[in-house]
């Protein structure tokens, strides 16, 4: 927390913590703020930043046996569009995808959920709402009804909406 202070305090926008060995950390117990073993560190600074005056400040803020690190310019892009190039069609079981509406469903004739992924839990990518979605493909969903409990996005109950469900 201490070096995630001192590149805030040299002027970063924002700050990211990531694993950076691959150890995930799923469930933490209430109470615990796991950390991993090896954290990579990342500030976002505005393009004009002096990035010599921010390393001094982050030095000693920190203390001058800063761990290995780098600077890199990233080109300007359209960031609110550009993440959309990662983000694919996901099977949900046999039958059934979520796809954003960006990109044709590569399984027409299957059950093909429209929904484009945003800020709110419940676009298929969350490891919950994955099983969920796995358990309504597997179902005979014709003319039950089924509640959405706690939904945001509604995901779970248009998807058994589209699997025949009431």
């Amino acid at each position: 927390a201490s070096l995630e202070n001192a590149i805030l305090a040299a002027g970063a926008a924002s700050v990211t913590l990531q694993d950076n060995a691959d150890q995930p950390i799923l469930e933490p117990a209430l109470g615990e703020t796991p950390l991993w073993n090896a954290t990579k560190i990342t500030g976002l600074f505005d393009a004009d930043i002096d990035t010599t005056a921010a390393l001094v400040t982050v030095a000693r803020r920190f203390g001058n046996d800063l761990p290995e690190h780098r600077w890199e310019q990233l080109e300007d892009k359209d960031w609110e569009r550009e993440w959309m190039n990662n983000y694919h069609p996901i099977r949900c079981g046999e039958n059934l995808w979520i796809c954003p509406s960006w990109q044709a469903p590569p399984e027409p004739e299957a059950v093909n959920l429209m929904l484009d992924p945003g800020l709110a839990f419940g676009t298929g990518t969350h490891p919950t709402t994955f099983l969920c979605l796995e358990w309504i493909d597997q179902q005979n969903m014709r003319d039950k009804q089924l509640i959405d409990y706690g939904c945001g996005s509604g995901i779970l109950g248009i998807a058994a909406l589209l699997m025949g469900a009431k």
